[in-house]
């Protein structure tokens, strides 16, 4: 599963999760969509595609694909390599019009919340140890530094990376 990041106003503009399956009913086949407005889909060696708009502004995909021989089979078939060319073109194509990014820009803001979640890590580790090796630190300062320590893993479990102030503040805290 994918997380995408979508450019301010998409959602609105495209409708929501309502927009994202007619806009994947441009771009592959059997789109099917459930209450929730996540839809499923295929083309061609994406044997399945489903995604949908989270609360917090972003798209949520996970795709399968052809693999091995099953793979090496429609490949072989006429036509199946054009197929398969086309399958990675209506991906793309649809990530561009889902998210408002194209490849690279994706590619950079992949990059940009590695760094947060990196960071945010980085920080608890330091947090813990700096807890650990000070004998100075009052009781109040350390169960605010675990009360701060549980939000920013809660938001790295649930795949939000923290911004840059909750991480400050948490380094500035100890």
């Amino acid at each position: 599963m994918e997380r995408f990041e979508v450019k301010r106003g998409i959602i609105k503009t495209m409708g929501g999760n309502a927009g994202l399956a007619k806009l994947a009913t441009e771009h592959f086949n059997d789109v099917v969509v459930d209450s929730d407005g996540v839809f499923n889909a295929s083309f061609a060696i994406l044997t399945s595609v489903t995604a949908n708009y989270t609360d917090e502004g972003k798209l949520l995909v996970e795709v399968d694909q052809m693999k091995g021989d099953e793979l090496s089979e429609f490949l072989s078939k006429d036509g199946g390599r054009e197929l398969a060319m086309q399958s990675r073109s209506r991906w793309s194509s649809f990530l561009d019009q889902a998210t408002g990014y194209n490849a690279k820009q994706r590619g950079d803001k992949a990059k940009e919340q590695a760094k947060k979640f990196s960071k945010a890590r980085s920080a608890i580790k330091m947090a813990h140890k700096s807890i650990e090796m000070s004998s100075s630190i009052s009781q109040d300062t350390i169960d605010k530094a675990h009360e701060m320590i549980a939000e920013l893993e809660k938001m790295i479990e649930e795949g939000n990376a923290p911004s840059e102030g909750k991480v400050k503040k948490l380094n500035d805290l100890l």
